[in-house]
């Protein structure tokens, strides 16, 4: 896509004027299809309201919003809508699908993007914002003991720790006492929330200084089961929390006898071992049964790890033991089911910088039981991309000895160079899988700008539509869309040029127009047509477009000085299934695009679209 997040989001805020939202004040609005929006590969689908809070330094607000006719979501923003939220919130109201965000202010201004969590069907909603009066007084730790378990409940009256480095939260406080080198087990439970337990001990000035946290034990569900190793002899502390940090309930939390150990086993790039998982073996930090083998790797190694078992369905971590906080080990990699068909798995890794590194093998959900076998080789380094030309089909084929990207998946890799604003198709067709294009960046690790799986229409081979965001070198890669697949493949590259150039159109004209290959091209791959329209403050217009051929959109917005898009109208189906009418009040005097495009890539066809005045 052509459009970066941040600036859908600083356009959008452009579009119309944020609505005023005061503490205490509850506020009726309504979405529809004709409301701003965002249409985006990073972000989704969804139009919202904007609102702006005026804050006062220190204030614990609350903003909540209730539909009974969409998904509500609340997302917060300082000062404007761009960057990304400082809160969000889909369903933590548990109200079924109704939110609530919470946050602390500074002094200043505050903007809620009240939204569909997905999609352009809106309906009416409320909107309340309150202020949630000072936090309650950090509790004094309730002793627990080895072997014990309690039960408590998050309420609205537990403290709220909004001083650390994550989210704000609610939250429960219990101690222990242990000595330095003891394994303890902690477990928190709920059926009411989704919990993280946390452990930490007291720092300066009575902060709560976190050492380790779990979300989900690895062993399924969402229960917390963490594994603590005690640094020193000494008091620990454990917060019990929802991991949202709103969400209220019962929960039990228990303390015992960690598992034992894992003992690494050394092994060497190069090496096939063979083991068993069985009731023998130590525990992982979430305390699930599981092997782990220690090797050493240079900078620029590209290693490949496959576990296979007939006994239980694997999983593959890779972790690296050269970090620089305390005990240095952090998690680089994973696979479930990589290694193609069944339940195996396989990780690819190219080792960033010289030192040790540990793979642990374990049952993908929890304690697996049986032999298995591990292999440890290194990959030939990446070979360099393949010059491809706009106009010249090639061959290729995708084999085991490949390089793979982080899907595991082998690709070959291509470079091309383009024009700024140029559109670029690939076309990718394959009798022996199902493909897949991407486009990217030769710059760094290698991510994907745009990609393409089905586009061509034709069954499951790939029509990518891009277009280019700078002159420059580009990187192609052709693969299969799953990890197991291998075969023949034929490649295409099209420089289709620039984009066309808007026409205009009057109010009470119809334009004829025939959508095709050499039409522009939106950021979702989608073809169009553009007619720009000169439009005056309280205009009321309907636009229609009609056609038997696709299934017809029509997207009104602005572009700015570089030529970026932002939405104030669309529609899909409003006049039938597939053609559209879109009802627009003119909120603002100025020139606009008018997009007749098709609601998905790939569809080509003749329209007629319409614009007239309305009552």
């Amino acid at each position: 896509m052509t459009v970066s997040a941040l600036a859908l989001f600083a356009a959008g805020t452009a579009a119309a004027q944020d609505s005023s939202l005061r503490v205490g004040q509850t506020i009726d609005g309504e979405l529809t299809a004709g409301d701003r929006r965002i249409d985006s590969e990073d972000l989704g689908q969804f139009v919202y309201d904007t609102y702006a809070i005026e804050a006062l330094e220190g204030q614990r607000l609350e903003v909540v919003m209730r539909s009974d006719a969409f998904d509500a979501y609340l997302e917060v923003f300082e000062g404007s809508v761009a960057g990304d939220p400082i809160a969000s919130d889909d369903d933590s109201l548990g109200e079924g699908t109704d939110s609530r965000v919470r946050f602390s202010t500074a002094r200043g201004t505050y903007v809620i993007r009240a939204r569909t969590l997905g999609g352009l069907e809106g309906g009416g909603y409320t909107l309340t914002a309150t202020d949630r009066g000072p936090a309650p007084r950090a509790p004094r730790p309730t002793m627990i003991r080895l072997g014990s378990e309690v039960k408590g409940e998050i309420d609205a009256r537990d403290a709220v720790d909004e001083e650390g480095p994550s989210a704000a939260y609610s939250y429960d406080a219990f101690s222990f006492r242990a000595r330095q080198g003891d394994r303890l087990a902690i477990a928190l439970e709920s059926d009411d929330f989704d919990p993280i337990v946390r452990v930490g001990r007291s720092g300066r000035g009575g902060a709560f200084e976190e050492l380790a946290q779990n979300d989900d034990s690895g062993a399924g569900g969402l229960n917390s089961y963490l594994v603590f190793t005690a640094p020193s002899d000494g008091e620990y502390l454990v917060r019990a929390a929802p991991l949202d940090g709103t969400s209220e309930g019962a929960y039990s939390l228990s303390l015992s006898e960690g598992p034992p150990p894992l003992v690494s086993r050394e092994i060497a790039i190069g090496d096939t071992v063979t083991g068993a998982l069985d009731a023998s073996d130590g525990g992982n930090q979430s305390g699930q049964r599981a092997d782990a083998m220690t090797f050493s790797a240079t900078a620029g190694q590209r290693i490949v790890a496959t576990v296979t078992s007939t006994a239980f369905d694997t999983y593959l971590e890779l972790f690296s033991e050269n970090g620089e906080s305390a005990g240095g080990r952090y998690s680089v990699s994973t696979d479930d089911d990589g290694a193609g068909e069944g339940t195996d798995s396989r990780l690819s890794y190219t080792v960033p910088t010289d030192g040790q590194y540990t793979l642990e093998v374990r049952a993908f959900a929890g304690d697996g039981d049986g032999p298995y076998t591990l292999t440890l080789k290194e990959a030939a380094p990446e070979p360099a991309p393949v010059s491809l030309a706009f106009g010249t089909p090639v061959q290729g084929e995708i084999v085991d000895s490949d390089p793979r990207d982080g899907e595991n998946r082998a690709f070959d890799a291509y470079r091309f160079t383009g024009e700024a604003g140029n559109r670029i198709q690939v076309i990718m067709r394959s009798g022996d899988f199902d493909t897949y294009l991407q486009v990217g960046s030769p710059d760094g690790e290698f991510y994907a700008m745009a990609s393409d799986d089905d586009g061509l229409g034709e069954g499951t081979d790939s029509r990518l539509n891009y277009t280019l965001p700078s002159s420059g070198e580009f990187i192609l890669r052709a693969s299969p869309l799953y990890a197991d697949a291998e075969g023949l493949y034929s490649l295409e590259l099209i420089d289709r040029g620039p984009q066309p150039t808007p026409g205009s159109i009057l109010v009470g004209a119809t334009a004829r127009g025939t959508l095709g290959e050499d039409d522009a091209i939106a950021e979702d791959g989608a073809f169009y047509d553009a007619y720009r329209i000169s439009v005056k403050a309280g205009d009321k217009l309907r636009l229609t477009m009609v056609s038997n051929a696709l299934d017809a959109f029509i997207d009104i917005g602005r572009e700015d000085e570089t030529g970026v898009f932002t939405s104030v109208v669309s529609d899909d189906d409003g006049l039938s299934d597939t053609h559209a009418k879109a009802d627009w009040a003119v909120e603002e005097e100025g020139e606009y695009v008018v997009r007749a495009r098709s609601f998905s890539q790939g569809q080509t066809g003749e329209y007629a679209l319409t614009i007239e005045p309305r009552d």
